[in-house]
């Protein structure tokens, strides 16, 4: 194996690097706030709570390399013209949404009922109510699924270079066709997405104990 073949591109690979964490960062903050907004739109509008469940059921259950080709490809018959960068952001957020949608459901589900009776019973408005009971709770308690489910879509990012996008595939698909050596490029590549993950692991843990910090009093009582 001699790395040195790939001398001349290293800022090739950092640029797909650069794009892949671009687009990443962007569509796990969309599909977030748009998983959040499905969750809620659900909880309190009852006539939206079939749209909202057939969207999730449809992103969740069809490829996102087929979405991705619906948005890319078949968009402009609908009118719909994307740039392959804002279309992966796009289709990587419309996708983590449903999942992160579905994990807001069960936090939501988790907090107990009682909590929620008690506020009403005080007068304390139901926005208030959301806002200084149950998102502090719910979000403690997801916050490994979400973090789970965005390293997911850090991976499934690679899917990216079917519709251009110069991410790092896209990229090093380029190099291989160029230098035609395989195992070199494949390996960096292999160990960026681990520094990817590794990284976006390590912060989703410390922000967990951030969060949780609170309950170690108590944890150290039940123990």
């Amino acid at each position: 194996m001699n790395l040195s073949v790939l001398d001349s591109y290293w800022p090739v690979i950092l640029g797909g690097l650069r794009t892949t964490v671009v687009i990443c960062t962007l569509s796990i903050l969309l599909g977030l706030a748009l998983g959040l907004g499905l969750e809620l739109v659900r909880r309190n509008l009852r006539w939206l709570r079939v749209p909202c469940r057939i969207y999730v059921e449809f992103f969740r259950g069809s490829p996102i390399l087929l979405q991705l080709f619906l948005l890319y490809y078949a968009g402009p018959s609908f009118g719909l013209v994307l740039d392959p960068d804002t279309a992966g952001v796009v289709g990587l957020a419309l996708y983590g949404a449903a999942y992160f949608a579905e994990i807001f459901r069960g936090g939501f589900d988790a907090i107990p009922t009682g909590q929620l009776e008690a506020a009403e019973s005080l007068g304390i408005p139901p926005f208030r109510s959301l806002w200084r009971i149950q998102l502090p709770q719910m979000m403690a308690m997801v916050l490994p699924a979400l973090v789970n489910q965005a390293i997911i879509l850090v991976k499934d990012s690679a899917v990216l270079s079917i519709i251009t996008v110069p991410d790092l595939t896209k990229q090093t698909a380029k190099i291989i066709n160029e230098t035609f050596t395989i195992s070199e490029p494949l390996l960096v590549l292999a160990l960026l997405y681990w520094l990817l993950v590794e990284t976006l692991s390590k912060g989703g843990a410390r922000l967990e104990a951030m969060v949780t910090k609170h309950l170690k009093p108590f944890r150290g009582k039940s123990s």
